[in-house]
């Protein structure tokens, strides 16, 4: 130390020397005593290493007292640039910050030492332990063979197993590439895309029948968003699929694909270094893969209702998180990215697409009141041909005149149009006679196919152009499928007058049959004809079951035409439910029911004029006539028309009649 004042401080003479206690003297004092401290606690080497790079070595030598003390500043404010010079008057104070500022190094200097000499320690003590691991780590590779013959067997047949590739899937070839290619769904890919490109975008269920694209729509529309400048989707936004029926949770949350669960380390085996530590380990779910983009369930009508309920809360909290009791927040083996998990939970912000068949009211009211709903639409016969015809072209097979035609009387499906076509395919592959012939398939491929599948005609009930009595198209709808229903019936005068008798389908249902007494009641009012002077016959070919009141109007005009013997139109087909007064009720699946009559090759169809909004002008291509009366669906059901004036003025006069018509049912 006294070398070290020797090197920096410079001896005044006698005469020069101030008298002692002096306030010049304490200030050198202090100076020199801060000097010493400095070369303490970071050594002379390092002190004088410092003083050099903070350009302070002059500074330090000088006989000016101000400038030894500006050196000071420098050294300890770690700062060269410090140029003013204080005078006697600022150096207390200067001194007084530099001290503390000292006394802080120094405090932190023995914090560092202690910390150092506990790792140390700690070191010392696990030493002996990590020793013996690695020296049996290497006896265990030095004794085990590097590979057993049954091990090296197994990966041999691997390794064969992975070399094996087929074509790709038929399926795979043929599925549509662009929106462009989705058959029949264009109103539904426009409202998929515009709630999709949106800043803001919603979650989504999709409801339709099966094999008409949803799933392919919802994956090609991502892809289109991702270019739309107002998308927040990234171009790696992930597109994660699966499949609400195979969704399954355990209510201890030891097993949850979906959100994600956590492996405690006794009873499921978290990883090996964790389960020794004791240390529970989170397994983020497919919302947390899906982050950032979109996750896509289909048939999620399928799944466990509590399953839904945790989907939603993580949909409210654009997280997943985590619960286990044997996770300790102050353990110090906890590892980072672990307790970040447990304390934060992991990300899931994405937008759900969820795909039903079911209808609407089969799926939860709180995951539809957070959706926005799209309806995919059914595909008709001029879409099947279109959707076989484009599949032909990517086989690069040629078709017989027929065979796109014939397809789409099979099937009602995109998807199981596609596999007919690949079965006939392949029987026309094999009737190739060598490999330069082109492929043709042939009506006969078809019919093969669809003997040896066991598939039947998808409609079977024709319109035609001529008239018929007792014969009418009805209409139903199941699911979201629609489809023309044949009703027909036989009136024969009953052998005594007033006692005849009414037969009708026990299958059809009871308000089939209902609907059989209304007609009696309307008929009277409007053909002034007794239906109990009849046996009336009515029959619903092929004994479905008819649910609901929609088919009203239409037995009420195959009855009508078997007791007046008028002909019924064979291309028209209605729905409605009819009153006792002869008003035509509205009723639901309207726009499905348009499906089902276009299936049927039906031209005109005929409505509740309380529905007339529920199908847009033009569609499919149908002349469709709401109307609201009974009187006026029969002037477009009956071949000659109806004349309900000259009708009229054959009712009896002691027919019930209400007071006033009011437009209101009365139940008379």
């Amino acid at each position: 130390m006294g070398k070290f004042f020797d090197l920096f401080s410079k001896k005044k003479s006698n005469d020069e020397e101030p008298p002692k206690n002096s306030k010049e003297d304490l200030l050198n004092r202090q100076i020199d005593a801060l000097y010493g401290i400095l070369a303490e606690v970071m050594g002379t080497d390092k002190l004088v290493i410092k003083a050099g790079k903070m350009d302070a070595m002059r500074l330090m030598r000088s006989s000016i007292r101000g400038e030894r003390v500006l050196a000071l500043q420098r050294i300890v404010m770690e700062n060269p640039t410090i140029e003013h010079v204080p005078s006697d008057d600022e150096i207390p104070g200067i001194l007084m910050a530099l001290s503390e500022r000292t006394a802080d190094f120094m405090a932190r200097r023995t914090m560092e030492d202690e910390i150092e000499k506990r790792i140390a320690e700690k070191m010392e003590e696990n030493h002996q332990d990590y020793v013996k691991d690695i020296r049996m780590q290497i006896l265990d590779e030095e004794k085990a063979p590097v590979e057993s013959p049954q091990s090296q067997k197994k990966r041999e047949q691997l390794e064969k197993l992975n070399g094996v590739h087929l074509t790709q899937s038929v399926m795979e070839l043929l599925r549509p590439q662009s929106v462009d290619e989705i058959v029949g769904q264009s109103r539904a890919v426009r409202s998929l895309l515009a709630k999709l490109s949106s800043p803001y975008p919603q979650h989504l269920l999709l409801y339709g029948p099966p094999g008409i694209g949803k799933t392919t729509a919802a994956r090609l529309v991502l892809e289109e968003a991702k270019k739309k400048a107002e998308s927040p989707f990234a171009e790696d936004a992930p597109f994660v699929e699966t499949d609400g029926t195979t969704l399954r949770w355990d209510p201890r949350d030891m097993t949850n694909p979906l959100i994600g669960s956590v492996h405690d380390p006794i009873y499921q085996g978290a990883r090996h270094d964790l389960a020794d530590s004791g240390v529970p380990e989170p397994k983020p779910g497919l919302v947390t893969d899906a982050h950032g983009g979109i996750l896509f369930i289909d048939e999620i009508g399928e799944m466990d209702l509590m399953l839904q309920n945790k989907l939603l809360k993580v949909l409210e909290d654009k997280r997943a998180y985590f619960e286990s009791t044997y996770y300790d927040p102050t353990d110090e083996k906890v590892p980072a990215y672990i307790r970040k998990l447990f304390d934060e939970g992991a990300p899931a912000d994405f937008v759900l697409i969820g795909a039903t068949t079911r209808e609407a009211r089969d799926i939860s009211p709180a995951l539809r009141s957070r959706c926005a709903e799209i309806y995919f639409e059914p595909l008709t016969p001029s879409h099947i041909m279109e959707i076989v015809t484009n599949a032909a072209k990517k086989l690069s097979a040629e078709m017989e005149d027929g065979v796109a035609e014939l397809i789409s009387e099979y099937t009602v499906e995109g998807r199981k149009a596609i596999n007919i076509l690949a079965d006939a395919y392949s029987f026309a592959l094999e009737r190739r006679e060598s490999d330069d012939d082109s492929i043709v398939i042939c009506k006969n491929d078809i019919i093969e196919v669809a003997q040896v599948s066991r598939l039947y005609q998808y409609v079977t009930k024709k319109a035609s152009d001529k008239p018929e009595i007792g014969h009418i198209f009805g209409l139903g709808v199941a699911g979201y499928l629609g489809s023309a229903i044949e009703i027909e019936a036989v009136a024969f005068k009953a052998a005594e007058k007033g006692k005849g008798t009414v037969r009708f389908n026990d299958t059809a249902g009871s308000m089939a049959k209902d609907s059989v007494f209304n007609a009696a009641s309307v008929m009277r009012r409007l053909t002034g004809e007794e239906l109990s002077d009849y046996d009336l016959h009515i029959n619903v070919v092929g004994g479905g079951n008819i649910d609901g009141p929609s088919a009203g109007t239409a037995i009420l005009a195959a009855i009508v035409s078997a007791v007046t013997g008028r002909k019924i139109r064979q291309d028209v087909a209605v729905t409605g439910e009819i009153s006792l007064y002869g008003k035509v009720r509205p009723v639901g699946g309207v726009f499905e029911k348009a499906y089902g009559a276009k299936q049927a090759g039906i031209k005109t169809m005929i409505i509740p004029e309380e529905n007339r909004k529920d199908i847009p002008p033009g569609h499919l291509g149908l002349s469709v006539y709401p109307v609201k009366t009974a009187g006026e669906a029969f002037s477009y059901i009956f071949e000659d028309g109806w004349d309900e004036a000259a009708m009229k003025s054959k009712i009896s006069s002691d027919e019930p009649r209400p007071s006033e018509d009011t437009g209101d049912e009365k139940n008379g």
